[in-house]
């Protein structure tokens, strides 16, 4: 378990973006996953890794939440914003839903520590001029790094990143990144 979410999100409320059983967090979340099935890649891998695939609580895309604004006190991912066509656009509706106050949790591989190796790092420019909304990815659309990683997190407005770990805590082959939300 990650010391440092349980530092920010221990005691509040949240939703977990993608959660599965085998890298568990132990917080008090709801689980947000595009599909409730259990045949896809992500969720086959799950199941042969611990037996179990975790619960979904709301099925629903990462970009289009069916939540109030300010609903929650916490969004947590690990290992989506990269999968994502459009990463802004799921950290602004993250943003969305958190209270002021409340923060926005992301773990995010490092290019240097995974398959990614070697890949050039998404730029800003290049994620902000896709259009349209393909299927959900079942590979790496983007590539992040945690010296570039503020560009991202800040473009939406409304988030400021409280503190980056190199590598993370809960996986190792990421960073974690915490960002605040701010009032509007």
């Amino acid at each position: 378990m990650s010391r440092l979410a349980h530092r920010y999100l221990d005691g509040l409320a949240g939703i977990e973006i993608g959660g599965s059983a085998h890298n568990a967090f132990g917080l008090n979340t709801r689980n947000v996953d595009f599909t409730h099935r259990l045949d896809t890649s992500f969720k086959l891998a799950e199941i042969r890794l611990v037996g179990r695939a975790l619960h979904v609580d709301i099925v629903a895309r990462a970009e289009e939440l069916p939540l109030l604004d300010g609903s929650v006190d916490f969004v947590l991912s690990s290992h989506v914003l990269e999968h994502l066509w459009q990463p802004v656009a799921a950290l602004r509706e993250w943003a969305r839903v958190t209270r002021p106050g409340g923060y926005v949790f992301a773990i995010i591989p490092h290019p240097d520590r995974t398959f990614d190796k070697g890949r050039p790092p998404t730029t800003l420019a290049e994620m902000m001029g896709r259009t349209g909304r393909p299927a959900p990815p079942q590979g790496h659309v983007n590539v992040f790094r945690p010296e570039t990683i503020a560009a991202f997190f800040e473009a939406p407005g409304g988030l400021r990143i409280v503190e980056i770990q190199e590598p993370d805590d809960q996986v190792g082959n990421g960073f974690s990144v915490i960002a605040a939300v701010l009032p509007t």
